[in-house]
């Protein structure tokens, strides 16, 4: 007989929601999602593993790198002292960069969400937009609206590990982003783009399931039954191999 391990999947927690909850109402979003992030990873039939600094990466078969606070520029040489940063946290981004390399050198599979997104794409060498300037599709809602997310449809590629998760080639989705990527990363290529031609997905161009998107799966909105998919599928995709037993 055999049995099968439920896979770990790490998460690396939100460190501006932990030492400041209450300095920006975005960190708060921030650690909202973050938990709606832990559940559907739970949901999904995995195990969170919540990761700080200096906790060991070796015993997670995947990683979800979650949304938060801008990258810090220096890291690709965007502008320091541009207006609309916000959240910058050097700690934060050791944090997720470490997770992000982990994953990338054990070709561990990996999901990243919003930031993760542009984390991911950065530590490939690409770089992003600071600001977006404004345009034909809103990605972050106004803070005079009162909304959490700006929807808006994405297009994804046919032959794309997004495309077989949701099983179909565009979908509504949920954003709160105002930086976005600009020149791609080395070993990575687009996936999803929304109308205005922004970048809405990435994924990794080897066979390891590396995939991230620009927007929030884990909104409840704008269709309940599109949170899951991702998330299921990196479920499988890090399910350890059966264990003669």
């Amino acid at each position: 007989m055999s049995s099968t391990r439920v896979p770990v999947i790490g998460i690396p927690v939100r460190l501006s929601a932990i030492d400041a909850p209450d300095t920006d109402p975005r960190v708060a979003g921030a650690a909202r999602v973050f938990d709606a992030v832990v559940d559907l990873v739970r949901t999904s039939g995995a195990r969170p593993q919540l990761l700080a600094p200096g906790d060991p990466l070796d015993g997670c078969d995947g990683f979800v790198v979650p949304g938060g606070g801008d990258v810090d520029p220096a890291l690709y040489g965007g502008p320091a002292d541009h207006p609309a940063l916000y959240d910058v946290n050097q700690e934060q981004d050791l944090l997720d960069l470490a997770v992000l390399r982990h994953a990338l050198d054990a070709r561990l599979p990996l999901l990243g969400i919003c930031r993760g997104l542009q984390l991911l794409n950065v530590v490939r060498g690409g770089t992003l937009h600071v600001d977006l300037a404004p345009g034909p599709v809103v990605h972050d809602p106004p803070a005079e609206t009162g909304e959490d997310w700006a929807l808006h449809d994405v297009v994804l590629e046919p032959d794309s590990r997004s495309a077989q998760a949701f099983g179909k080639e565009a979908l509504p989705i949920a954003s709160g982003h105002h930086q976005a990527v600009d020149r791609v990363g080395a070993g990575l290529r687009v996936t999803a783009r929304a109308a205005d031609g922004c970048v809405e997905g990435l994924e990794g161009t080897d066979d390891t399931w590396t995939v991230a998107v620009q927007w929030h799966p884990e909104a409840e909105v704008p269709e309940p039954a599109l949170r899951a998919p991702l998330f299921e599928a990196l479920s499988r995709a890090a399910a350890p191999a059966e264990i003669a037993c």
